[in-house]
């Protein structure tokens, strides 16, 4: 069922990440003196594309505000709280039930300071969230550090304000008593367990990940798909022997004729494939990955799939101007050689608008929300070659048009048919506006309503009990059409369990989440008895459990996600409360730890102030890895059973990966 229905529906693939360590905010700092007295504490960042650094002010309820802290500020003091520079963008956040600020591409975080002795020692940091789509990084930090000589005025230098704080004092001293060259195991814990173990991980995790060059065989694949759907909509079909014919009439030579309507199908390849490049060209790489999460995008989706929707089920038909095609054919007749083969190609790609249109608007949308900056091109790609093989096989071999199906009102079932499709997935891209900015007019159970009623129609239709415009009076319905239909409906009575809470693995991914559901008779909850990774262990070692460690946060969208959409699956929760010890470690934890630690990583001297510290960097070096959510099996000894997981609402695929660890 599930197959059958992506294959139906046109399903996009996910494409599976490898625990890594990521780095896609690249911070840059500097002190600037104003000539004063005063000066800035300037941190630049630039963000890779899809990824995105919340704001200041934010709340402890949300997700990690940028904040600024200081570990030493001799002969200066803050003026003011810390600054947000940039392009900041407001949405509503369904989960955190809140407004949050972020900011994408880039930003700059200033902190003024007022200089209060003739020289300064700073040594500060500002700190710091970012996530994407899929995952999120732990609270992480841009560090500053300068000395020199600061120009004061006389009404600056007051003795009372060259004083440093008991806290800065006793926090420095602190971390001198910690930076003595022990190594982290000794500083942080006096076992085994924060060994590292990240060549086993890679041992088990393999090979296996999808690559990113697969998802573009799958975008290709899909595109293929709706070229092949496109070829047997009426704007297409009738015009095909027609084209055929002439290229077959105008040359006595069988070889020529074969050559020419070769180079037209090739010439719509080149003319589809302009449009996937157009469209990336206008948007960019970046500005199409913030599609799938943007709310006015989404909307914009949402609207343009309804009106193709009302199209193709009769309401009216989206053409462009006939001068346009006149003209271009116009010019065709008036040309020789290749130009005039190409100018038919175009004109065969604005007469056949009515139909193609709407199938590669949605081709379109569906791609660009996949964030490639290829994705469009390679689309369009496997859309211009199935339009295009059929010009060249019947060229090649004539005979195969006596036995092609003939023009007829099956061509109009088929653009119902996709009518449907479309008004459904307009639905899904209403939910992410929906999500966005909290209605809740569109909860899961509303949505799988219309769903159920979608689909349910469109069986009935192909039954022949419902009829539009364009239908023929003596519609019959034939084989093909009644196991259509059986398909059909046989889908929209699958989806009804989810009015009272079926997870419905086969539409999880279209589905708003779980949470949004008002009635639901699943009541399985799933927590971790441990929030500590050493009491956790020691529990596991006393019941002689194996230990799924689960690296998440507060401020963890896609934590959430999985916890709504996973773990209250009755059978996930069995075995994570039964025959695992759960730990849940959160990395944006703000309880300070009962004294500083040091450590080098990577080179560099590194202070871990609060517990979410420590457990960020457990991740880090224990299992090479500062994505959340992330989950990995382990032994009591701290030694990996299985490969790790990241974020995947694919509960059957969890469910093997805890056994995996059993």
């Amino acid at each position: 069922m599930k197959k059958l229905f992506a294959i139906l529906l046109f399903v996009l693939a996910t494409v599976g990440v490898k625990a890594q360590m990521m780095d896609p905010v690249h911070f840059t700092s500097q002190l600037k003196d104003l000539k004063n007295g005063e000066a800035e504490l300037i941190f630049k960042a630039t963000i890779d594309a899809g990824w995105h650094v919340y704001s200041t002010g934010l709340g402890n309820d949300g997700p990690i505000s940028a904040s600024f802290h200081q570990v030493k500020m001799d002969g200066a003091e803050t003026v003011g709280k810390l600054q947000a520079r940039g392009k900041e963008i407001k949405q509503f956040d369904k989960l955190f039930e809140m407004e949050v600020r972020y900011f994408e591409q880039a930003v700059t975080f200033v902190q003024k300071i007022k200089f209060t002795k003739p020289k300064y020692n700073i040594d500060c940091y500002v700190e710091y969230g970012a996530c994407n789509d899929q995952a999120c990084l732990p609270p992480s930090e841009a560090q500053l550090k300068a000395t020199g000589n600061a120009s004061l005025s006389q009404a600056e230098s007051q003795p009372e304000q060259q004083q440093t704080s008991a806290a800065d004092t006793a926090s420095t001293t602190s971390m001198a008593r910690q930076a003595s060259g022990a190594s982290p195991a000794d500083t942080i814990a006096t076992t085994d367990l924060w060994v590292p173990v990240i060549s086993e991980l890679q041992a088990f995790n393999g090979d296996a990940a999808p690559t990113e060059s697969m998802a573009w065989w799958l975008i290709f694949i899909e595109g293929l798909l709706g070229g092949f759907v496109a070829l047997f909509t009426p704007c297409v079909w009738p015009i095909i022997p027609m084209t055929v014919s002439f290229f077959l009439k105008r040359n006595k030579d069988r070889a020529k004729a074969i050559r020419e309507a070769t180079t037209y199908g090739l010439s719509i390849v080149v003319i589809y494939v302009l449009l996937g490049l157009a469209v990336t060209l206008l948007f960019g790489a970046s500005a199409l990955n913030a599609l799938a999460t943007n709310a006015v995008f989404n909307i914009f989706f949402c609207l343009l799939l309804v009106v193709f929707a009302a199209s193709f089920l009769g309401a009216f038909e989206i053409t462009l101007p006939s001068s346009w095609s006149t003209k271009i054919d116009e010019k065709s007749e008036s040309t020789t050689g290749l130009l005039s083969i190409f100018l038919m190609a175009f004109t065969l790609a604005l007469v056949s608008f009515s139909c193609t249109g709407p199938i590669i608007g949605f081709l379109l949308v569906a791609v660009s929300t996949q964030g490639s900056i290829v994705a469009p091109t390679i689309g369009m790609l496997g859309f211009a070659i199935a339009l295009a093989i059929p010009f060249t096989l019947f060229a090649m071999f004539p005979s195969l048009l006596k036995s092609a199906p003939k023009s007829g009102g099956w061509m109009n079932v088929i653009k119902v048919t996709l009518g449907f499709i479309e008004l459904a997935f307009a639905l899904k891209f209403l939910s992410v506006a929906d999500l966005a900015y909290g209605w809740h007019i569109l909860d899961r159970e509303v949505f799988l309503s219309l769903w159920i009623i979608i689909f349910g129609l469109l069986g009935a239709y192909l039954l022949g009990w419902v009829k539009f415009p364009h239908d023929d009076d003596d519609r019959r319905t034939n084989v093909p059409r009644f196991f259509l239909a059986m398909a059909s409906l046989a889908f929209a009575v699958y989806m009804i369990p989810g009015l009272w809470g079926a997870p419905l693995k086969a539409i999880s991914a279209f589905a708003p989440p779980m949470n949004t559901q008002d009635f639901n008779l699943q009541k399985t909850v799933t927590e971790a008895k441990y929030k500590d990774f050493e009491q956790g262990m020691a529990a596991a070692k006393a019941e002689h459990k194996p230990v799924i460690i689960d690296f998440t946060g507060f401020g963890c969208v896609n934590c959430r996600k999985m916890e709504a959409a996973v773990w209250s699956d009755p059978q996930v929760a069995d075995i994570l409360n039964n025959k695992y010890i759960l730990i849940s470690l959160y990395v944006d934890d703000k309880t300070p730890l009962a004294e500083p630690i040091e450590v080098v990583e990577n080179g560099q001297n590194r202070t871990l102030r609060t517990v979410g510290d420590k457990w960020s960097y457990l991740q880090r070096v224990k299992f090479g890895a500062n994505a959340q959510p992330f989950y990995v099996i382990l032994n009591e000894e701290g030694h990996p059973l299985a490969g790790s997981r990241s974020y995947d609402e694919d509960i059957q695929a969890y469910i093997e990966f805890l056994n995996k660890g059993l």
